[in-house]
């Protein structure tokens, strides 16, 4: 990533987090998709460190896919590169951008780590850097902290947008997508596609087919418009397989396996599995999958008005996301709940509707909430600003846009 083009807006919940893990001797590993603006904070955050006095020699900065590191790709290199600069008087904050770049890379991690005085922090826009054998290095002994394109009430800080009417944001927001340098771009459709179009081709090279040694780009792109065009629908690997078999082109279902991984390795794609409330267990068949960023989408498929449904279901999934929440989806007998999120306070339910000013969709949505026997919190979302504000039966129907800003 190029910090020098993203401007250092305020991430101000992720800087938060960074500042409570500070000297904690615990690895801070920033996860997220490509250009979600993992580099931009460690700028704000090292600036943060030095308005509290820590010096310039105390801070160590690496970004490995910047051509100025490329003699440290090799992990003695690295190693060797930091050792030297280690200050044996106080702490260095040790920063080491895109580490999945460097082969080898968990062996200088973990000599770092023992080493007394060095905070050490680290991102990859890939998820399998915290698999296999660096998990098995390191296991408890680091913190993931996983970062998300804007929020809804980012866009609107980073937009300089009025709060007084949030649809036309709201709008640009479903059509634009949530990149943090989107809304500093100047607004014409065509750069900001040319942009989206940008990020969407690195992801696919260098973080899926580069990464997975994938050789067949077609098929990969085909499996993303696939997901892409049935967000919030139920999906299996043999339900995609047999799409493509049907369209005439020939493919394993274990090929199609791999080349989903890859996809939610690279943080392109999440993966939501089904939660039985009454069992209480996890479902293995028909998850859904949720894309990390509308405007990626919009740059794949022709949108339309009758999908705005799906487009509000996949941004109520990210803000969940961006709370804290564990999500699965909810089922119960014949019903489904949307989204069952999961904190530390307990469970909370939530239904996502674009509108249910026609009386059998208000049924229809607040049917499986309904069937619900307990007492956690139970919201059905909508665009409406009709109904806002109404009370079913303990049912708290709210404004999806003013629940994106307010709660």
């Amino acid at each position: 990533m190029n910090t020098q083009e993203q401007p250092l807006m305020p991430r101000k919940e992720y800087l938060k987090q960074l500042i409570a893990w500070r000297e904690k001797h615990l690895i801070k590993v920033i996860t997220g998709v490509r250009r979600c603006g993992k580099s931009t904070l460690f700028s704000l955050y090292i600036k943060y460190l030095k308005q509290q006095g820590v010096r310039d020699r105390q801070i160590i900065s690496i970004n490995l896919e910047d051509i100025e590191f490329e003699h440290l790709l090799d992990y003695h290199s690295l190693y060797r590169y930091i050792k030297e600069l280690l200050q044996n008087d106080c702490f260095t904050y040790v920063f080491i951008d895109e580490i999945q770049q460097c082969k080898g890379f968990e062996k200088a991690v973990d000599s770092l780590f023992i080493k007394n005085n060095v905070d050490l922090y680290i991102t990859g826009s890939n998820a399998y850097m915290l698999s296999g054998e660096l998990a098995t290095l390191l296991s408890g002994r680091y913190v993931e902290i996983q970062m998300l394109p804007l929020s809804f009430r980012e866009y609107l800080e980073f937009s300089h947008a009025s709060l007084d009417n949030l649809t036309p944001s709201f709008n640009r927001y479903l059509k634009q997508g949530s990149f943090p340098y989107v809304p500093m771009l100047e607004q014409q459709d065509s750069i900001i596609r040319t942009y989206i179009e940008g990020i969407y081709t690195t992801i696919l090279i260098k973080d899926v087919a580069q990464r997975k040694a994938i050789t067949d780009v077609t098929l990969l792109e085909r499996i993303i418009k696939f997901l892409g065009s049935s967000i919030g629908s139920p999906i299996s690997v043999k339900k995609i397989c047999d799409t493509l078999i049907s369209s005439g082109r020939k493919v394993s279902v274990n090929t199609i396996d791999i080349y989903l991984q890859a996809l939610l390795d690279s943080y392109i794609f999440y993966k939501v599995d089904r939660y039985d409330i009454k069992g209480k267990n996890f479902l293995k068949t028909l998850s859904k999958y949720y894309i990390v960023d509308l405007g990626l989408r919009n740059n794949l498929l022709a949108s339309s008005e009758s999908d705005i449904g799906r487009q509000i279901e996949n941004i109520v999934y990210l803000e969940l996301i961006r709370r804290g929440y564990q999500v699965s989806i909810g089922k119960l007998t014949d019903k489904e709940v949307d989204f069952v999120a999961k904190s530390q306070e307990g469970l909370s339910y939530f239904q996502v509707s674009a509108s249910v000013l026609d009386e059998n969709t208000l049924k229809r949505e607040l049917a499986p909430l309904q069937a619900i026997r307990d007492n956690y919190p139970k919201t059905l979302l909508t665009l409406d600003e009709i109904g806002a504000g109404s009370n079913y039966e303990g049912i708290q129907q709210k404004n999806l846009l003013q629940w994106l800003v307010t709660d």
